[in-house]
Parts: structure tokens; sequence; C-alpha cells
């Protein structure tokens, strides 16, 4: 067999990689108690472990993906499942909170370099007919890992503690590095100039506007909270000016926006990034506080979500190969803005978990229609020599839209909360379950029903965006026409050696 033309296999090896790093961003939703209690952590210490992560997973993703192109997809994801395994292991030896905040930074930033090799090499070795189902498989296992983390960390830390969330990773680590040196191939580099300004300022502004957000309801939103997040603004947009002046080899190539899919499935991408974060707040709380769930058993609500999701996403992928690029993607987003408000109807008291697993169902057909499709239609059109770059402006956006979505609704559950007359304290289950008295459940569900209408509003922007998107003239590939001028693209799968 020869495995040196095949790219399905250097998509398998790919995928086991960029689960895990997807896995982990919410796998350790249900151990944050366990944690709590066995590091003598506070609430803030605790959620910072979680901020660590995605700080040190937004902040470089621009910049990885343009090391890729300079150095290599390949040889970046290879330097990112590393770092990302070792810090794993780092998490799992842990015995003080700071250090397990501080090895979460460290995951955070092999994630950043992994996550936009994967997109940027299914672009450079598929050809566009296939493109649309190696990006279902992709979208496929984005969207499951973000469903199972809950329910796979409910039963580590059941079963084993709260360590194995993390430790787990140190064998797939190792596999996947295996697998990724054996069939992934070593692509074609394109020098560029390194934008040392670019790289600053995006690094600041983005670090500057994601930490006030993150830890704006923690403070209160006071003065210092504010003057980050403008700041970070300022220099974000200083930033865009520097793009939009640099006449050599920018870090953001602004023409990518140029492509209106692109940016189309930029905002798009970034609306579900944000209102899944932003969903699962609320719902996780109603589950366990109202409906007296375990974590286990809670996270097992979503398994539908996750099955649905799993057997949908390719086969909706090739679809979006033979339709218009809006279809899949603007339906998706209407059974997505359904299933949510599903969700929040059945928020009460007294619900029938049987209809949540119904409605579990549909949310996971809604996910396999958004993310494959979105992520094909973003990359159609990008040439070879900006897939990286393409790949980290795409992947950026979506975590950055996915940490201002867990950060909004933690202030909206706030306020919802203090609205009915509950204050903040009625949401803090300590070290152990979370079980809300019987005289507040009829308040505590209305708060966290109407918390649930953030992510409907949000995921009204993905629908307009979706339903935006223009129909992409045969022979539009950039990526092909590259491929077939450039002698150095000639061969879309060199050898892995």
């Amino acid at each position: 067999m020869n495995t040196e033309r095949n790219p399905w296999l250097a998509l398998s090896a790919l995928i086991i990689g960029f689960f895990m790093i997807v896995l982990d961003m919410t796998i350790v939703a249900v151990a944050n108690p366990v944690i709590l209690e066995h590091l003598h952590a506070d609430i803030s210490q605790v959620i910072w472990v979680t901020s660590a992560y995605l700080l040190a997973f937004a902040v470089p993703l621009l910049v990885s993906g343009r090391l890729g192109d300079r150095f290599g997809p390949k040889n970046l994801y290879l330097v990112g499942l590393t770092v990302f395994t070792a810090a794993s292991l780092w998490c799992g030896l842990s015995h003080t909170i700071g250090m397990l905040i501080a090895a979460r930074a460290a995951q955070g930033l092999g994630a950043a370099l992994l996550t936009p090799q994967t997109m940027a090499v299914i672009t450079r070795i598929f050809p566009q007919d296939k493109r649309g189902a190696a990006m279902g498989v992709w979208g496929a296992a984005a969207a499951f890992a973000n469903l199972v983390g809950p329910l796979l960390g409910g039963v580590l830390v059941d079963g084993l503690g709260w360590q194995w969330i993390f430790i787990v990773n140190v064998p797939v680590g190792l596999i996947a590095f295996v697998l990724a040196a054996r069939f992934v191939p070593s692509l074609p580099t394109h020098k560029h100039k390194f934008d040392v300004p670019g790289v600053v300022l995006s690094g600041v502004g983005m670090f500057m506007l994601v930490f006030g957000v993150q830890e704006g309801h923690s403070r209160n939103w006071d003065a210092w909270i504010w003057t980050m997040i403008v700041s970070g603004l300022v220099v974000l947009a200083i930033f865009v000016v520097n793009q939009a002046r640099n006449s050599g080899q920018p870090l953001l190539p602004l023409s990518l926006f140029r492509d209106r899919n692109f940016a189309l499935a930029d905002l798009a991408i970034a609306s579900v990034g944000a209102a899944v974060a932003a969903m699962m707040v609320p719902f996780y709380f109603y589950l366990q506080g109202v409906q007296g769930l375990s974590p286990t058993r809670s996270a097992l609500v979503a398994a539908p979500m996750a099955v649905v999701t799993l057997v949908c996403a390719p086969v909706l992928g090739k679809l979006g190969d033979r339709i218009h690029p809006r279809i899949v993607p603007t339906l998706g987003f209407g059974l997505f803005i359904i299933s949510v408000g599903w969700f929040a109807m059945l928020m009460t008291p007294n619900s029938s978990i049987a209809e949540f697993l119904l409605v579990s169902a549909i949310f996971g057909v809604a996910n396999a229609g958004v993310w494959a499709p979105l992520a094909a239609t973003a990359t159609h059109n990008l040439p070879l020599h900006q897939a990286g770059a393409g790949a980290g402006v795409y992947n950026a956006i979506r975590q950055v839209g996915s940490v201002l979505g867990s950060a909004a609704v933690g202030a909206v559950v706030a306020s919802r909360l203090s609205a009915h007359g509950l204050g903040g304290g009625a949401a803090e289950g300590g070290s152990g379950p979370l079980v809300v008295p019987e005289p507040l459940r009829d308040a505590f569900s209305s708060a966290l029903r109407e918390s649930m209408y953030l992510p409907i509003m949000v995921l009204v922007i993905g629908l307009i965006a979706s339903a935006l998107l223009i129909r992409i003239p045969r022979g539009g590939d950039a990526a092909e026409k590259e491929a077939s001028t450039s002698p150095s693209a000639a061969e879309p799968l060199p050898s892995t050696r």
C-alpha cells in the first residue's frame, strides 16, 4: 500500500492530536469542585485553571499559523504535540494550584502551535472535490471533542481521580506523535519575512482583551478591567493599521478578508464558539442544581449530541461539496437556534430528562451542519502559501469567540440570579455537588433559562453570515490553481520521510 499517496492516513494521524487539544477545552469543567478541594484552592484560582489554557491557546494562534507556513506544518504540529503532551504530564503531577495553572498555560501554548497546522495540511493535501469530506472528519472531531469532554471528565474523575483527565493525554500524545511522524507529509515551506511588530501587537492586544473579558466578572467590571479591555481594542486597532500599511509580508494578510466567504465563515465560526461556550454554563448548572444529577450523569445528557455529530459530520461535509455552500450551514444554524431555544423552554424544575435527550440529538445534527461546511468554505480559495496564515486566523477567531462567550455568560447568569433575588450565592456549590434547595428551584431555573437567550442571539449572527455565503465558481479553487502552476507544490503528498 502506498501510504505516501493516501491523504486519509495523514488526516487520521492529525485528528488524534487535534481531538485531544479540543477535548481539553471542556474536560476540566466537571473536575473543578474536586480540584478546588484537593489543592485547597478558592473559586477564583480554580477558574484560572481553565482561563490559563484559553488565554495561552488564543494569543499565539495568528503567529503559529504563519510559523507553519515558514517551517512546515508537520514540524510545527509535532512541536506543538510534544509541548502539549509534556504539559499534560506536568498537570497530572501538580500538587499546588499555582503549578497546575502554569502547566495549563503550557498546554495552551502547545495547542496553539498544533491547531492551525491541521487545517493547513488538509487544505494542501486534499483536492477540492474531497476537501469537504476531509473537513467533515475534522469538524466531527472538533464538535465531538467539545461535547464528549465533560462526559469523559466525569468518568475519569469519579473512577480514577482528577489527575487522570490530564495523564490520559500522555499515551495518546505519544501514539499521535508516532503516527504523525510516519503518515503526515513534509510539505514545501514558504520563506516569509517574520513580522515582529505584528507578532508583538497582536499578542499584546489579544492578551489584554481576552484577559479583561475573562476576569471581568470576578473583579465586578472595575476600572482596571475596562482599562484592559479598551487598551486591548486600541492595540488591536493599531495592529490592523500596521498590517494594512505593511507592504512586505504581514502576519495577518488583510487580503484574506477580500474573499467574501472567508470573512463570513470566520464571523460564523466565532458565533458558534461563543454560543456553545455560553450555553454550556447554564445548561450544566441546571442539570446538576435543579435536576440533581451527578457530573457524570449530567454529561450523559449531552451524549446524543456527540454521537449524532460524529455520524452526521462526514455525511454533511460530503454534501457540502455538491451544493451551494450556504445551504448546509444555514440549516445548521437554524437547527442550532431551535435546539437552544427548546433547551431553554425545558429548563424548569419538573421537565423530563427524556425530552432533553431528544433535543440533544437535534443539537448534534446542527453541530455537524456547521463545523465542517464552514471550515471547508473558509479554506476553499486560500492559496497554498497562505494556508497556514488563513488557518491561524480562522482558529484564532473561533477561539476568541469561545473565550468571549464563556466570559459574557458568566456576567449574564450573575445578573439574572440577582434579578430573581438569588444574588450569586445560589450558584455556588462549594467542593461538592451543586443542589439548589427546593424553594429556590423555580427562581434558579428561570434565571438560567433567561441566560440561554444570549447564545440564541449570538447564533442569529452566525445564521445571517452563513446565509450570505456565495457559490464558488468552478475552477475557482486558488489552492488547486497554485498547485498546478507551482513546481514545488505539484505533488500534493511528498514523502513523509
